[in-house]
């Protein structure tokens, strides 16, 4: 027998909501589609998309950071305890004012006695307040250390960051000793690449002069465009910029602080992450140094 009521019927199928039609297209698909049941399949799925051309390059590297950003912890991003730039608490704000301007951070770390008792924090811009009340002492600007372990994930570390308004943190081993620094631009850029900000370069132009000869030079500067600036002869080989010429010459990936010597030029990486050196300091000597590169262990 037929149903009595059939446009009652149509009408409450047609009149279900786009969620409840969704929701059972979803079932639908999960039946005949394979659905990921790992990190690794994940990751073959991104993989598939980006040779599909669903998601552009940009995308699937973020994609790709977000994923492994959650194996990651503070040891595996944080900048060695060796290589932290340290404020002394007992030295006037004249007589850092040097190295403050030299390293360019935003946040430093300020010890009292031993670089390994870190008291606290100073951000930069707090120190303009020195101008306007020249009795105001180092002490005065100190804010609040946050102290986390090496194994802090840093999908953890981001979150924290966020919450609490907080750039920086100390990293401590187990033992409670000072390990490193891991800052919130350590933690994105591992998911979004490299950040530029007001001490990075400005349009095309990736050679500043830095004083009396000497220059901040952006590790990605063609050697050829070096040489003809700084009026050298940095070598060609198997590579095309400084920061590949100098990864060469130092044989590992250079990292803040190393140190190479070619002829008369000094080159020095003031900023580096992971991967690659960000940027350099180029400074001529005064007495050429003859011979191959030397390298400087910190």
């Amino acid at each position: 027998m037929s149903d009595p009521y059939p446009a009652a019927e149509a009408q409450s199928t047609s009149t279900k909501s786009p969620r409840t039609r969704q929701s059972l297209l979803d079932r639908l698909l999960s039946l005949v589609r394979h659905e990921p049941e790992d990190r690794e399949g994940i990751m073959a799925v991104l993989d598939a998309a980006r040779a599909r051309n669903l998601i552009d390059a940009d995308s699937f590297s973020m994609l790709k950071g977000a994923l492994a950003v959650s194996e990651q912890t503070a040891v595996d991003v944080m900048v060695p305890r060796a290589r932290m730039d340290l404020l002394d608490a007992s030295e006037s704000i004249e007589s850092l004012m040097p190295q403050i301007i030299e390293t360019a951070h935003s946040r430093f770390p300020v010890f009292e006695g031993s670089r390994d008792n870190v008291i606290g924090i100073v951000i930069t811009k707090d120190l303009l307040r020195h101008m306007m009340t020249p009795t105001l002492t180092l002490r005065d600007l100190i804010r609040p250390a946050v102290f986390i372990p090496e194994t802090k994930r840093l999908n953890v570390l981001l979150q924290e960051f966020r919450r609490n308004r907080n750039h920086i943190a100390i990293v401590i081993d187990e033992h409670g000793g000072i390990s490193g620094l891991v800052t919130l631009e350590d933690v994105l850029e591992q998911i979004v690449g490299a950040i530029e900000d007001e001490y990075d370069v400005e349009g095309e132009k990736t050679i500043f002069a830095d004083g009396l000869n000497a220059w901040r030079v952006l590790a990605t500067t063609e050697i050829e465009l070096f040489n003809e600036t700084l009026n050298t002869a940095l070598p060609e080989g198997d590579y095309d910029t400084v920061g590949g010429w100098l990864a060469h010459a130092l044989g590992h990936i250079p990292r803040r602080g190393d140190k190479c010597l070619l002829d008369d030029l000094q080159v020095e990486v003031m900023r580096a992450d992971s991967r690659r050196a960000l940027w350099l300091r180029v400074q001529r000597r005064t007495q050429p140094v003859s011979g191959p590169v030397h390298k400087e262990k910190h």
